[in-house]
């Protein structure tokens, strides 16, 4: 098992340390509060990207409507193949 540089033993020497620091009743805890971090983290990163995003494709559609109301197609397939298809799923 290896988690990218770090390997078994010095995986278990940093294991050994923090439950001699800590307890082992408060591992747990600690355990909980970085989960509790890590999902805020992604959500504002998330949240970030999502008011990065929707001003451009609010401009992007707004531009495509005024195209189509003045009898003009989307540019190129490209672009139509962009309107019809759904933004992927993150993983984050």
């Amino acid at each position: 098992m290896n988690f990218g540089n770090i390997g078994f033993m010095e995986l278990m020497v940093i294991l050994v340390i923090v439950l001699v620091l800590f307890g082992a009743r408060r591992v747990p805890e600690i355990g909980a509060s970085i989960g509790k971090g890590i999902r805020e983290f992604k959500r504002n990163i998330n949240e970030a990207d999502q008011q990065i995003r929707e001003p451009i494709r609010d401009a992007l559609n707004d531009s495509r409507s005024s195209d189509r109301l003045a009898g003009g197609e989307p540019g190129t397939r490209q672009e139509a193949d962009e309107v019809a298809r759904p933004e992927p799923k993150r993983l984050m």
